[in-house]
């Protein structure tokens, strides 16, 4: 015996549905958003998602070594503030160094990112639809069979031809 899923399932998977399209329609009606999609970046990366996935993987990456800078920054300055003036600006330029060669890393790898998750994306969405192709609608017949009845509507078109 094979245990069904309970009818709630589908409930809950279209409460999440509707919940989730709120989101995005809240997001997309954000007076930020929309001004930012009407501007000349917006409308590239609109037009562009293979570069917009690029920049959003860099910019997320980037956020804790230039984090880690500005602590830095902000470290050394204090300590300027105590009469280290020297050390700030060495320190302030090898971070800067240091900064610069990470950052030219990340983008490699979020390029190498984004194109890993635009394949993964598309191989699984084919392997998807390979797995389970969309049945087309079909007309119910008076037995009920409609998956024989279309077999055999199938062949009648075969030998007819």
């Amino acid at each position: 015996m094979a245990k069904e899923e309970p009818p709630s399932t589908s409930k809950d998977l279209q409460e999440l549905q509707k919940k989730l399209s709120l989101l995005i329609e809240s997001i997309q009606n954000n007076s930020k958003v929309v001004a930012f999609m009407k501007s000349p970046v917006g409308q590239y990366l609109d037009r562009h998602p293979f570069m917009a996935l690029t920049v959003l993987v860099f910019v997320v990456m980037s956020a804790v070594p230039v984090g880690f800078f500005l602590l830095v920054v902000v470290l050394t300055s204090l300590a300027a503030f105590v009469g280290v003036i020297l050390l700030e600006g060495l320190v302030i330029s090898v971070g800067g160094l240091s900064l610069l060669c990470v950052l030219c890393g990340l983008s490699f790898v979020s390029l190498a990112v984004s194109g890993t998750i635009i394949a993964s994306y598309v191989m699984v969405s084919s392997l998807v639809n390979y797995w389970f192709p969309p049945r087309p609608l079909t007309r119910q017949n008076s037995s009920g069979d409609c998956q024989l009845a279309m077999k055999s509507a199938d062949l009648e078109g075969l030998y007819q031809e």
